[in-house]
């Protein structure tokens, strides 16, 4: 389990600032994430970066996680 921030646009398609997801590992959180807020939040992670506790990590890592770690769901920003 690990407490997953979301920004921007992940923020809105899940309708949430933090959740604690379960999982042992990045990939197994990102995808209880996926079922929990549906196929809008899956299009966001899709082109989003991904850090656990302020590392940058791939959306398909096996980095473990535990209750106290941060996985932050950062998306594109446009902006000029």
């Amino acid at each position: 389990m690990a407490k997953v921030l979301m920004f921007a646009s992940a923020r809105e398609a899940s309708g949430a600032r933090a959740q604690e997801i379960p999982g042992d590992c990045v990939v197994a959180v990102i995808d209880a994430a996926e079922q929990m807020y549906g196929p809008r939040f899956g299009e966001v992670v899709a082109f989003s970066r991904i850090w656990l506790n302020g590392d940058p990590v791939t959306r398909d890592g096996r980095q473990p996680c535990t209750a106290t770690d941060e996985l932050a769901i950062l998306p594109p920003v446009a902006g000029g």
